[in-house]
């Protein structure tokens, strides 16, 4: 909760615009097509995250490292956690009439800067900027905690630091190309972190869990 209303002050005080300003200019962003930022942080990063999430798939059935302390049925609900919160992301993301910063009329574009909350409003750009779909294929890693806390705690906060460093770098690059707002990728990891959550709380602690295998027992080895 007290997450949200930090996220909301920012949106309210105008702090996306300021920032964008520190990267962007009239003729647009300097950064846009920079080896690291496009190339090695955005093109890169993206390739990395479906290759982890391969990695999740055939830790299924040949885990390693903390990945080990979890049953089997737990490897797949992680693989399930994850990817339905990179799919709620962007099927949001894919209903936003938000544009990106580098398509405002104040960098070189058409639009006009309107605040993502403003569901409905078209800000004359292309739009489905809003949440931040490449921070997301890095925050979607938020499941392995919520999995991982209770049966190799250590484990589970050395992958969650990795996952907001990673989701956190991407955003940063994606600021100084002018592809997204920061608010973008902080409402993103916080989305991400409730959804990845509440997968959780259905698969693990609620009657759903009988849809996807019966509940391990204590003695059970993967």
């Amino acid at each position: 909760m007290a997450t949200g209303l930090v996220l909301a002050a920012w949106d309210l005080l105008g702090q996306d615009l300021a920032l964008a300003h520190w990267f962007g200019s009239a003729t647009g962003f300097a950064y846009r097509d920079h080896w690291l930022f496009s190339g090695l942080l955005h093109q890169g990063a993206r390739r990395l995250a479906w290759t982890l999430q391969l990695c999740l798939v055939i830790a299924i059935w040949w885990p390693a490292g903390p990945l080990r302390r979890l049953p089997r049925r737990e490897r797949i609900h992680l693989l399930v956690g994850t990817l339905v919160t990179i799919l709620a992301i962007w099927l949001l993301k894919n209903r936003s009439l938000t544009s990106c910063p580098w398509e405002l009329s104040e960098f070189g574009g058409r639009a006009a800067y309107v605040p993502h909350w403003n569901w409905g409003v078209t800000d004359g750009g292309e739009g489905l900027c809003f949440p931040a779909g490449h921070a997301s294929a890095a925050f979607a890693f938020f499941t392995g905690y919520f999995w991982l806390r209770g049966r190799a705690p250590r484990g589970a906060l050395v992958w969650l630091a990795v996952t907001v460093l990673a989701g956190t770098t991407i955003g940063l690059a994606q600021q100084v190309r002018g592809a997204h707002y920061m608010s973008h990728t902080l409402w993103t990891g916080w989305m991400s972190w409730v959804i990845a959550g509440s997968v959780y709380l259905l698969l693990e602690h609620t009657p759903v869990r009988r849809w996807f295998g019966s509940p391990a027992r204590a003695s059970h080895r993967p």
